[in-house]
């Protein structure tokens, strides 16, 4: 009997771990990210078969679209390719994003009741922050999905020579005259 209670606690054990395991590898995967003018903020994933296309493409690289304000709650933009639809009538809030007719995703600042594709809601933001984010009223923006968060530099390293070449801040050579942050012969100069 002593056995059999060890071999059962062992079992359970294991089924635990495996579950567990299965379930931060899926919890992993249930979040994208969205970028914005250098701005990111994670987006908690829906459960259905809409977010897991999303995530195959993503799987590939990352997505950029341009977006458009759409009677004053939302940013709306052509994802460049179709997806499987469950749309369900839905009152959305500030942070949801949606995808309609299949090939659009749409990104709440305010709400709407409409029948939509819930693809998920990003985390932690508050109604001005989402209207900052999303840039609200000011006109077109260009959206990008990623699987990742962006990374940035963290070190800085000089080359020998003063080469005048300037990066930006992700690390890509900049060309031109640039405004903003850059790096230059190993120091960060403000433009």
């Amino acid at each position: 009997m002593k056995h059999l209670v060890k071999y059962i606690f062992l079992l359970a054990a294991m089924l635990f771990g495996c579950s567990r395991a299965d379930n931060e590898t899926k919890a992993q995967t249930m979040k994208i990210y969205i970028t914005i003018d250098g701005q990111t903020r994670a987006v908690t994933l829906a459960d259905n078969t809409a977010t897991q296309a999303l995530v195959e493409c993503l799987r590939e690289g990352t997505i950029s679209y341009e977006a458009h304000d759409y009677g004053g709650f939302e940013k709306v933009g052509a994802l460049g390719r179709s997806l499987p639809t469950a749309d369900r009538q839905t009152t959305t809030r500030p942070g949801d994003v949606v995808l309609y007719s299949g090939n659009q995703i749409v990104i709440f600042y305010g709400t709407n009741s409409w029948s939509y594709t819930p693809i998920g809601t990003i985390d932690g933001a508050t109604v001005e922050e989402l209207k900052d984010f999303l840039k609200a009223g000011r006109g077109n923006i260009t959206v990008t999905l990623s699987l990742n968060t962006p990374t940035a530099v963290h070190a800085v390293q000089a080359e020998t020579q003063n080469s005048g070449k300037r990066y930006a801040p992700n690390g890509m050579q900049a060309s031109g005259n640039p405004k903003g942050i850059v790096i230059e012969s190993g120091k960060k100069i403000l433009k």
